[in-house]
């Protein structure tokens, strides 16, 4: 495992490597085309079989972004030119797909929102703003961690606040000056889990903004 075309060594199992499996293959589609004339000529390599499996995926139900997920594929557009199905059957799959997942859950949970619960929903947001960004944590949840936002993990650093992390960073280390100096332990071993938390986060964020942005949809406040 994982490979799929192995044989037997004396007592292991090897990897065939690609010549091998290619001639296997012609040799089985000449024996074919021996009583089956229409398939003379016919020749078929190892990816045949990722896009037979492929196909198969799909045409049995599989949502196409699952499917994506399970050949290693980045875009289900990629996913599409294996799968030799046309768009409407791709839509009907997926629908179906839908149609399954909302059968065994509660029909209200399907109904549209009142007005009060679609302020409540955007008022939970608003909450969720903090001074480096936002917070990540699951709708309708108060924060667990007493907003020590450095330190908690769901904190999501907003790119254009790095040089407030920067003069976070500073304070934190003056105030670790002042704790070593004085020999107070206690606060230093807090500062350095506190700026290790910092520096992780600085690190994440700048990989992150390197990336491009499509921005957040729109509340309803916005839209008017």
């Amino acid at each position: 495992m994982p490979f799929l075309f192995q044989r037997k060594t004396g007592t292991s199992h090897r990897v065939m490597n690609s010549q091998t499996i290619w001639r296997v293959l012609n040799r089985l589609c000449q024996s074919v085309a021996e009583t089956r004339s229409e398939f003379a000529g016919f020749t078929f390599t190892p990816h045949d079989l990722r896009r037979i499996f492929a196909t198969d995926l799909v045409n049995n139900g599989l949502p196409i972004h699952i499917g994506a997920a399970v050949l290693g594929h980045l875009s289900t557009q990629t996913t599409r030119g294996y799968v030799v199905v046309f768009d409407e059957d791709l839509l009907r799959h997926y629908q179906a797909y839908l149609d399954r997942r909302r059968a065994v859950r509660a029909r209200d949970e399907y109904r549209p929102p009142t007005d009060q619960e679609w302020t409540e929903f955007e008022e939970h947001f608003d909450k969720r703003k903090v001074e480096l960004g936002a917070c990540a944590r699951p709708y309708g949840t108060p924060c667990s961690h007493e907003h020590a936002c450095i330190r908690c993990p769901v904190l999501l650093v907003d790119p254009k606040m790095l040089r407030r992390l920067d003069e976070i960073e500073a304070d934190l280390l003056a105030r670790r000056q002042r704790a070593e100096s004085e020999g107070w332990l206690g606060e230093i071993e807090g500062l350095d889990l506190t700026l290790s938390f910092l520096r992780d986060k600085r690190a994440r964020t700048q990989r992150f903004a390197r990336k491009v942005q499509l921005g957040l949809p729109k509340s309803r406040r916005d839209l008017t």
